[in-house]
């Protein structure tokens, strides 16, 4: 076999299925044989590493307000050095905590939630629920309102473990919308005094679970079922891109499948290792990262997007961001974290290595026998193509209390085997490599019957320097594309100053010339990149803020959420179209593009 060849398909036909090369005959399955839950996998390493550093988080020297010119507030965080529990440390915490969870009631394989930022307590929740089998529903800090309503409400849960801050912000505002709800475990040490809770909710804080965990009575008299590998580890909610979140059910096993295909593509991963947690832990990508980390002894520093850098938005100017200080060899990251990271950051990295890792492709991949709109077939050449597939012991056990969702997505084939449609159109080159190169939900057919893929523009576009992130419309109605841009700050301000064009960043945002020459230098992007004339966007408008999960515009994920844009920006789309050109004024633009109402 050619050495660089990554996969073929096991079958000989070009539709698949497809395997690395390295697993032709088999998918590893496990870490260590006879180790098939999550706590057993990290009780294991806690044997083999009890006195080496496991978790670690900054300590706060001090915190001020910083105005800015013009005249926002921002937080300032001046941060001290990492302060770290041991192996042996973590293990006893989760274990008084879990105990403690059992005392207040919640039982082996009910339901409980977490409502949290990535942080170790975060971790210290999960072992805890792993090890008493608690299946352990976790939520997305980000989501609003009706949202996390909607996932306790579904899952039934009685225990809730959340932050000071979010327990302020999110949750206190929807508690009477979730009748169940009894016992409220807030991670930090100081609960704020005077807060008043619905009757019926008693509020504890994660020092006291544990310390009732540790009473020697509950030590002794808490049953414990331990989990089996088929059983529910965690009900994680997505992050609700299409409508209200969907909780996704996922064993011990399928985690522990999914960690051990990592671990093969992360060369000589041990003790020496410092890993940087920082993407939400509510987030499979972030949970797995760091169980495997777990698994092989590394340590853990957490970190955030506002404090990850030297210049990061929460640093103090003059102090150290949170890599500065650790110097990790090892992090996670998605494209669009990671490039906003750098576009809006500068960011600036000084460590001895820093492994950037996307885990695509550690799966099964099968490409199907279908045809799509836009002509997509496993027989094309020289590159088959249609929509992926993922099939193995890491494809979850399917959406909680979803069964029409669950016919839609999943199915086991003759053989037993469990697939999951990802509804992606991707292609496989000769090498074996898979590029992902459209969404099924993304293709629009124009008035006179182009098909547009918005994912496919949109992924050449973000390569534009001016972009740093950019969403694409197209109206069945209509003729032509439409976009919505975030400009790069640093690059725009130089396009402005060459054609001579002054005034706040706000004011350039919604300049018509500025306008008109990014769309300039977007076409040509478009066209090098030899897209379809039909597919280039014909008209743009540019976004003042960055969009965020807290904008409500993308998920915690970063990914578009189409809906929210499109009622965001319809005055816009209205105006781009034609159909308020006359009335249009450069008011109502500012209005629109910044978020404010009229």
């Amino acid at each position: 076999m050619l050495p660089w060849v990554k996969a073929r398909s096991i079958s000989g036909h070009p539709s698949g299925p497809y395997r690395d090369v390295g697993a032709l005959g088999a998918l590893a399955t496990c870490l260590q044989p006879g180790v098939s839950t999550l706590d057993r996998v990290f009780e294991s390493s806690v044997c083999r590493n009890p006195h080496l550093n496991c978790l670690g988080t900054r300590e706060l020297l001090s915190e001020e307000d910083e105005t800015q010119e013009d005249g926002r507030v921002f937080k300032k965080v001046i941060l001290g050095e990492y302060r770290w529990m041991s192996y042996d440390q973590v293990y006893k915490e989760m274990r008084a905590f879990g105990s403690g969870l059992a005392a207040l009631g919640q039982k082996p394989l009910k339901n409980i939630a977490i409502f949290c930022e990535t942080r170790a307590e975060w971790i210290i929740v999960a072992q805890a629920c792993f090890m008493y089998n608690f299946p352990l529903v976790t939520l997305y800090s980000t989501l609003g309102g009706p949202a996390i309503a909607h996932g306790l409400n579904e899952a039934e849960v009685s225990h809730i473990i959340t932050s000071k801050e979010l327990l302020e912000t999110k949750l206190k505002n929807i508690l009477l919308e979730v009748p169940r709800l009894r016992h409220i475990i807030v991670v930090d040490d100081k609960l704020k005094s005077g807060s008043e809770y619905p009757r019926g909710i008693s509020v504890h804080s994660m020092a006291a679970v544990k310390r009732l965990g540790a009473h020697p009575e509950n030590g002794t008299s808490v049953y414990i079922r331990p989990p089996c590998a088929s059983d529910v580890a965690v009900i994680m909610y997505t992050s609700g891109s299409t409508g209200m979140p969907k909780g996704v059910m996922i064993s011990h096993s399928n985690i522990i499948s999914g960690i051990t295909g990592m671990a093969e593509r992360i060369p000589n991963l041990g003790e020496d290792d410092t890993y940087i947690g920082y993407l939400p832990l509510a987030h499979v990508l972030e949970l797995s990262a760091e169980m495997v980390c777990l698994a092989n002894g590394c340590r853990i520093g957490y970190s955030s997007l506002q404090t990850l850098a030297d210049q990061s938005t929460k640093i103090k100017k003059g102090s150290k961001g949170d890599t500065s200080v650790l110097r990790p060899t090892l992090m996670a990251a998605v494209p669009v974290r990671l490039n906003l990271s750098l576009s809006l950051w500068d960011f600036e990295v000084e460590c001895q290595r820093i492994l950037v890792r996307f885990p695509f492709l550690f799966f099964v991949c099968h490409n199907a026998f279908c045809v799509y709109p836009g002509g997509y077939r496993s027989t094309d050449r020289p590159c088959p193509r249609g929509e992926i597939l993922v099939g193995g012991p890491n494809v979850t056990m399917g959406y909680y209390k979803n069964k029409e969702k669950n016919t839609e997505d999943f199915f086991v084939d003759k053989k037993g085997q469990r697939w999951f449609c990802t509804g992606d159109i991707g292609e496989f080159h000769g090498d074996g490599c898979l590029k992902i190169i459209d969404r099924k939900k993304d293709l629009v057919k124009l008035q006179a019957g182009e098909y547009v893929s918005l994912g496919k523009v949109e992924a050449v576009l973000k390569n534009c320097a001016l972009v740093d992130n950019i969403c694409a419309y197209a109206n069945s109605e209509e003729s032509y594309v439409i976009g919505f841009v975030v400009p790069n700050q640093k690059q725009l301000l130089a396009l402005a100053e060459r054609k001579c064009v002054r005034g706040l960043w706000e004011e350039l945002c919604n300049n018509p010339i500025i306008e008109e020459e990014v769309l300039k230098v977007i076409t040509e992007t478009a066209l090098t990149a030899q897209l379809e004339r039909f597919e280039i966007p014909r008209k743009i408008c540019l976004s003042v803020e960055p969009w965020t999960p807290e904008t409500g515009l993308v998920t915690d994920a970063f990914k578009l959420k189409r809906k929210e844009l499109k009622t965001h920006y319809q005055n816009d789309i209205e105006r781009m179209y034609g159909a308020k050109q006359s009335q249009t004024t450069t008011h109502s633009r500012q209005n629109h593009r910044t978020g404010k109402k009229k």
